[in-house]
């Protein structure tokens, strides 16, 4: 919200909930009068008859401007509204003020299955808004509801209250201030590294009889450490490579069948492959 007028599209968009999500038949018409207007007609009422501003949210820092990231606005002001809910209906010779019973249940189980408002119910103004429009139903002893309706010349009549939380205006565009410059990029990035790490891209021969030795290739080998198992026991310990590729020597005692051949280059580059140890 950002305009002054949102405590009014507030009070709209509540009357536009409770019309469209009350169920009795006949329909029944929803008011924003005060407790001394609008007689005895079948109706239910909102009347705000209080605006607090929102603790929690009073200190807040100064924000960017949405959509003009380049300016800076001071926080909104929160504010919390609170209603009477009062229904209104002519009393039956028997059973007395049921009718206006029936009008309070079915307003507030509306109010009870949307705590948020829907987009659906909000005013244009409220469309879009950065924050929901939350109602929580609130005690309130007798002694505060006399005096509330003590203020006006209708006798007390049976009421309930909400607490709508949280409403923010936004203040003028006078209060808006400039972001401060900030450093964008210091120097110029280089991405070259010391060094092209090494990798394995292949073997031969993939098979054998016990004793054969294999050729590993790759790229960028030269001048870094190889290191080889060959089921689990250490073969080549720190053997420098010279080139793209290096030798081991298949052990001879090796079982024939599929063996599991590991290669580690300095540390930086790890491969596994396997060896068919033939007959």
């Amino acid at each position: 919200m950002s305009q002054a007028t949102a405590i009014g599209e507030v009070s709209q968009s509540l009357r536009n909930l409770l019309r469209a999500e009350m169920s009795l038949n006949p329909d029944v018409p929803v008011t924003l009068l005060g407790p001394d207007e609008g007689g005895a007609n079948r109706r239910i009422n909102l009347f705000l008859y209080q605006v607090q501003e929102n603790a929690s949210l009073k200190n807040l820092d100064w924000q960017v401007k949405r959509g003009d990231p380049g300016k800076l606005v001071p926080p909104p002001l929160s504010l919390n509204l609170f209603y009477l809910m009062t229904p209104y209906a002519q009393n039956d010779a028997q059973t007395g003020h049921s009718g206006r019973h029936e009008i309070l249940g079915d307003a507030m189980r509306v109010f009870y299955e949307h705590p948020v408002v829907p987009a659906e119910h909000l005013t244009p103004g409220l469309q879009g808004a950065r924050e929901e429009v939350r109602i929580m139903l609130r005690a309130l002893d007798l002694e505060e509801l006399s005096r509330v309706w003590a203020t006006f010349t209708q006798p007390f009549r049976l009421s309930v209250l909400y607490e709508i939380s949280v409403v923010q205006l936004d203040v003028s565009a006078a209060s808006e201030a400039t972001m401060a410059p900030r450093v964008s990029r210091i120097g110029v990035p280089d991405l070259n590294g010391p060094f092209l790490p090494p990798a394995v891209t292949g073997f031969d021969p993939a098979s054998g009889p016990g004793g054969t030795a294999v050729t590993v290739r790759g790229t960028h080998l030269e001048g870094w450490q190889a290191y080889v198992t060959v089921s689990r026991r250490q073969i080549v310990q720190g053997q420098g490579i010279a080139g793209g590729e290096f030798q081991f020597t298949v052990p001879a005692d090796l079982d024939p069948g599929f063996q599991e051949v590991r290669v580690d280059v300095s540390h930086l580059h790890r491969s596994t492959f396997f060896f068919e140890v033939t007959p």
